[in-house]
């Protein structure tokens, strides 16, 4: 006997993972996340017995409910499965998956569709920050086909407006969790800042590279990763984090002069590999770093006062854009607007199905076969 869970696969931005709606799903954590590893097909190395597919940005899980919070429509609870040990990390957020959630949440009818575009207020419980998304919507009903183009996905899509309304100290509570904009970690100059994603910034030529290498390039550098790794590992514990080393938080971000006619150029680590274009959390890290005095980024690039405008971060797969209004100098640490465009599409609806002795379901040995 299997369960069947009621399940969307959607992408956003250049992640892909299912979509469920949490009353679905098991209530106690530590079932839930049994759940989430056998759906993914967790822990082997190709997820042969799932639906991940073997790569950090396909291993991605949203689950969302009607929110409490006031000033937000859902609730959006974003998990990381790790590949390849029998790990949930529920610490971090992801922006590329929350472009999916505005749609999903308008079609699961858990917001209204208004005509032409829908505002969902979404809570991100993994940050406690609240963002919005614009979604299209004409005539009620939620557009996916569109003009608008992101680098790292084919083709084109309706876009999705995304604004993160409060992001500063996302994970850590701090803007800059060890205190200090620049630290010196193993020789290398550090910056660890934590907007929307906790991020370690390093540059690029710190080790031997230039900053414009592809992912693969990267992967293939197993002695840059045990590099990186330990000094992440570092940061942490400098951070009061302890020990990071079982998770996916903080991320790196290995960054370089522009090359290609944008602001800065960065390479995004999940953190055990690179990120074939670019995680939007990261983006709005790298964006801010850029306008806090002595960071790593901001001794890189010089950006005009609040506000900034447009930045653009090189990635291996092209550019991606931010709108930025943010002031972080003389000890303020606000930000007005951050706001992207992304798209999103539903990919798949139905039933997943998991073995009855991982969870049998939320009536004692009856398998779920619709949503609550």
């Amino acid at each position: 006997m299997q369960t069947k869970i009621p399940c969307v696969i959607m992408r956003g931005g250049t992640s892909r993972g299912p979509f469920f709606l949490a009353s679905d799903l098991p209530s106690d954590n530590p079932t839930r996340d049994k759940v989430l590893l056998a759906a993914m097909g967790s822990p082997h190395d190709y997820q042969v017995d799932g639906i991940g597919g073997a790569n950090p940005l396909t291993s991605k899980v949203a689950m969302i409910s009607r929110s409490k919070q006031p000033g937000a429509d859902v609730d959006y609870l974003f998990a990381q499965v790790i590949i390849n040990e029998a790990i949930v990390d529920t610490k971090p957020n992801c922006g590329n998956m929350l472009v999916a959630v505005g749609p999903f949440a308008i079609e699961a009818g858990l917001v209204q569709a208004r005509h032409p575009e829908t505002v969902v207020r979404i809570y991100n419980v993994n940050t406690k920050a609240l963002v919005e998304s614009i979604v299209q919507t004409p005539n009620g009903k939620v557009a996916y086909e569109g003009n608008a183009a992101i680098d790292g996905v084919p083709g084109t899509a309706a876009p999705v407006k995304i604004n993160f309304k409060s992001a500063v100290g996302a994970v850590t509570g701090k803007l800059l969790p060890t205190g200090k904009p620049l630290d010196v970690i193993d020789g290398v100059e550090v910056s660890f800042v934590d907007v929307a994603m906790p991020m370690i910034l390093m540059r690029a030529e710190a080790f031997g590279k230039t900053g414009q290498e592809s992912a693969a390039e990267l992967d293939a550098d197993r002695e840059l990763y045990k590099r990186m790794e330990a000094i992440r590992i570092r940061a942490g514990v400098l951070a009061g984090m302890g020990d990071v080393s079982k998770l996916v938080v903080p991320k790196i971000g290995l960054l370089a002069k522009p090359a290609k006619g944008g602001t800065i150029s960065s390479r995004y680590f999940v953190p055990y590999s690179c990120h074939k274009a670019h995680a939007v959390t990261g983006t709005v890290c790298v964006a801010s770093a850029l306008v806090i005095p002595g960071t790593v980024a901001a001794n890189l690039v010089k950006l005009p006062p609040a506000p900034q405008g447009i930045v653009e971060i090189e990635h291996p797969s092209g550019k991606i854009a931010i709108d930025l209004d943010a002031d972080f100098s003389a000890g303020r640490q606000e930000i007005r607007r951050a706001a992207l465009i992304r798209t999103a599409r539903r990919v798949f609806e139905g039933h997943i199905c998991v073995p009855e002795q991982v969870w049998a379901g939320k009536r004692a040995g009856q398998p779920v076969t619709a949503a609550a």
